[in-house]
């Protein structure tokens, strides 16, 4: 039996601290899904299909990975691909209880599914996608939280 799990998140961007998670839940599962998360309610700088593609560019490599969209729930999305691990990142205090909430919703639709917190690498604890986005507005360097897929993504967006 091949046990899927599903890493969920708007990745605008995907930054590294993402990749370190990716890298080590793909340790834990056989297939992972990288759920790119529709939200246009978060207003995000690029569209889902610019988020899909600059991940698929950065985990190529990766053959146990398949990057999706979705807007719907992540309980239903988990059920129609059979996955039973749902990943989730963490990297501050903070972080914890908006997640531990999220946990005990999903819990109470679908007893069934756990959720597995990994923790930021420590290098990687800071980054936040809001973050490089407003270091990239601003012309400042992000090399050290994007790689240069994704770097040269920010600057095409930021110089329109």
């Amino acid at each position: 039996m091949t046990k899927k799990g599903i890493y969920p998140g708007s990745f605008d961007p995907i930054h590294k601290g993402h990749i370190d998670i990716i890298n080590r839940a793909t340790k834990l599962v056989d297939k992972l899904y990288i759920a790119v998360a529709d939200s246009p309610h978060k207003k995000p700088l690029f569209q889902l299909h610019e988020r899909k593609e600059m991940i698929e560019k950065e985990l190529s490599s990766h053959k146990n990975i398949e990057v999706i969209g979705f807007d719907n729930l992540l309980i239903d999305l988990a059920n129609d691909l059979d996955a039973k691990i749902l990943i989730r990142g963490l990297r501050v205090v903070s972080d914890f209880e908006y997640e531990y909430q999220m946990l005990g919703m999903n819990r109470q639709m679908d007893s069934e599914i756990e959720t597995v917190f990994l923790m930021a690498d420590a290098q990687r604890q800071s980054i936040s996608s809001n973050f490089v986005k407003e270091i990239a507005r601003l012309g400042g360097d992000i090399s050290n939280f994007t790689n240069e897929f994704v770097s040269s993504k920010l600057k095409e967006k930021f110089a329109k």
